[in-house]
Order: structure tokens, then sequence, then C-alpha cells
């Protein structure tokens, strides 16, 4: 690929992702004109890893307001348990169902920003959560 007068050379990755989400990109793709999959897939990326650096950095007594969406028909209990497992800094979380069978919840938490970050990467890699956003307030 080039870019302005530099050869970018790409490396070729594979992954497998549900349809439903590849169906979503494709309609992403579409609406926001990109210019292929890879593209969307490379900006995804960028903007995650950015995020997360963002979240390595912070340091004391931070509030993060955390959503999370899952299925409704997912294990509730393995979402509950990181919730319970982070009582100290969790000071609220609100419950609803949306559109498509899925359930959303708003959890505030203030605290250590370590504990905080703890909290988002354990419900990142809950396997039951197809989304987890941060917004630090502070």
């Amino acid at each position: 690929m080039l870019k302005g007068s530099f050869l970018i050379i790409m490396s070729i990755v594979s992954l497998s992702i549900p349809k439903s989400l590849l169906e979503k990109v494709d309609r992403y793709l579409r609406e926001q004109g990109f210019a292929n999959r890879s593209e969307i897939i490379r900006q995804a990326l960028r903007a995650y890893m950015s995020e997360s650096r963002r979240l390595s950095e912070l340091q004391g007594r931070i509030t993060a307001i955390i959503t999370i969406v899952y299925r409704r028909e997912a294990k509730r209990a393995q979402i509950t348990d990181v919730q319970h497992n982070f009582g100290p800094v969790v000071l609220t979380f609100l419950h609803t169902h949306i559109e498509e069978g899925n359930c959303v919840e708003i959890i505030v938490a203030r605290g250590d920003a370590q504990v905080i970050r703890s909290l988002i990467e354990a419900l990142k890699v809950n396997e039951q959560i197809s989304e987890v956003k941060v917004t630090i307030l502070n």
C-alpha cells in the first residue's frame, strides 16, 4: 500500500467473527464510506489502542461511567460476579433491555485508577459481554 511517497508493508491477518458482527461491519463500511473491511478494522483497532493507552495513563482517584451490552440470554451471574468482586468501587448501576434481545448496563464506579482499570479489563474479557464503553469523568 502506498501512503504519500512511502510504501507501507501490510501483514495479512485472518480472524473469526460472528456472522451478525460481520453484517454490522459491512453496513458501517457502506454507511461511513470505508474502502474495505480491512480499513474499518484498522480504524477500530487504532481507536481501541488509543482508548487503552489513555486508560493506562490514569492515576489517582477517578470516576468512570462504564457501559456494557450483552445478550438477554447471557449468563447474568458471571456479569454480576464481576460487579460484586469490585463492590468497593461500584457506586451504582442501571440495567435495561434494548432492541434485538440485548441488555445494557451503565455502571458508575469511583476509586483508584488501577482498580477501575482492573474492573474494565474484567468486563472486557468476559465472553458474555459484547461491548464495553468507558467515559472518564475526571
